[in-house]
């Protein structure tokens, strides 16, 4: 909601202040223009761009427009659900955590927590990071190497989007420069029909420089800046599972475990300490 508000007020600074100075809006919607300027743009990202990039381009911006990055109630959610996994893995062994780790969309744990459930990317990655505990694969001092890897990957894959973005949004000046000299070219065309004519189309093609600029820094590149904060949310996330999952494998106590991710975490989103505590307080017996 907070980037609908933002775009409202770049509008409404840029046009308002326009109009204060005795413009008229309309002078400013030239269709030849915004051919150019958005049908080059659209051209130059399908050139630099894979197709699986485009898709998580356009989830990507549904999502900062849309969606909401992760609170401390998810954080909590992800604290608890870990700690009550912990617990019946050191309860009844190992081997309890398989039902859970093997089926997630079937496990009671999991159910109690919808966000992380409904959360595929959070699921796979608690998921992937207990398994080799389970089938004891790998010693315990070597997850959070493996995990780590993992998150490696998730952070370059997650910024491909946003570097797609940018390379628009530090396009988009000097195609607009390309719409303005293509104006200018038009009009030296009509130089003979008068001066009237010849001012409407170098307002033209002034309009074009000014909405390459105007895209670029009033809506692409900041909607790439959210693009890439939303990212370090989920990456808070995942390294909060991280440190968890990765402390259980080495033998801290459950509580110890989630109090290290706790720590992990950003001040915005992190839960206290005896908060935590007492949140947890009675998960994980059975109760």
């Amino acid at each position: 909601m907070l980037i609908l508000i933002g775009a409202a007020v770049v509008f409404a600074a840029t046009i308002g202040g326009f109009m204060y100075a005795g413009g008229h809006p309309g002078v400013l919607l030239h269709l030849s223009e915004f051919i150019v300027i958005l049908g080059i743009a659209a051209g130059v990202l399908i050139i630099a761009t894979p197709m699986h990039v485009i898709k998580e381009i356009i989830h990507k911006v549904q999502g900062a427009m849309f969606g909401k990055t992760p609170g401390k109630a998810e954080f909590f959610d992800i604290l608890k659900l870990l700690y009550e996994l912990f617990m019946t893995g050191r309860r009844n062994g190992l081997i309890a955590l398989e039902e859970h780790v093997m089926d997630p969309t079937q496990s009671a744990l999991f159910k109690r927590y919808p966000s992380v459930l409904n959360h595929p990317e959070r699921r796979k990655f608690i998921v992937n990071g207990l398994k080799p505990v389970i089938d004891g694969k790998i010693k315990p001092d070597q997850l959070e190497d493996l995990m780590a890897a993992e998150l490696k990957a998730k952070e370059i894959e997650m910024e491909h989007p946003v570097h797609a973005m940018q390379m628009i949004g530090d396009s988009l000046p000097a195609i607009g420069i390309v719409a303005a000299v293509l104006g200018i070219i038009n009009t030296m065309s009509a130089i003979a029909e008068g001066p009237e004519v010849v001012g409407e189309k170098v307002a033209a093609a002034l309009t074009g420089t000014m909405l390459g600029i105007f895209c670029a820094y009033g809506f692409v590149n900041p909607i790439a800046g959210r693009v890439r904060s939303n990212n370090a949310s989920d990456m808070l996330c995942f390294n909060c599972i991280m440190h968890a999952v990765a402390g259980f494998a080495k033998g801290l106590a459950p509580l110890t475990a989630i109090e290290v991710a706790r720590r992990s975490l950003d001040s915005a989103v992190q839960p206290g300490a005896e908060e935590l505590e007492a949140a947890v307080k009675g998960l994980g017996t059975g109760k």
